[in-house]
Parts: structure tokens; C-alpha cells; sequence
């Protein structure tokens, strides 16, 4: 249900930010979810342009805030 909500965020924020999908299940996605307390899919990250992790949503992406979110601001 998650997935046409991140194909449409992944599609209009190209250019602007990546978008990363990891497996929780492979090694890779472990090490994530362990590093950023990861415990429900989908749990989407946003990260500033340093990295550092400035937003959190578990469940279906808001995609106007995540939006907002790349475009420096909070949504309205």
C-alpha cells in the first residue's frame, strides 16, 4: 500500500534527494534498522544534506510533509 506513495515520492523528488529502499531482511537493511531503531515496515527516514536524520514517519508516508521536508520547510 506503502509502495505507490514512495514510487510517486521517489519519482517527483528526483534531482532533489534519493530515495533508498532497504530489505529489512537482507544484512544491509539489519544493520540499518538496528542503527536508526527501526522496528515496524514501512518506516520511512528523511536526512538532511549532512546526514543527519530529521524526520521519522512509521506507516504511510505523509507525502506533503516529506515534500515539504526536502524543500527545507514544513508543509502548511
Amino acid at each position: 500500500m506503502a509502495k505507490p506513495i514512495v514510487d510517486g515520492l521517489e519519482r517527483d523528488l528526483e534531482g532533489r534527494a534519493s530515495v533508498a529502499r532497504l530489505d529489512i531482511l537482507s544484512d544491509p537493511g539489519r544493520t540499518a534498522a538496528a542503527k536508526y531503531d527501526v522496528h515496524a515496515v514501512p518506516t520511512f527516514l528523511v536526512f538532511d544534506e549532512e546526514g543527519t536524520l530529521i524526520a521519522r514517519e512509521v506507516g504511510i508516508p505523509n507525502r506533503k510533509e516529506i515534500e515539504a521536508l526536502v524543500a527545507g520547510s514544513r508543509p502548511q
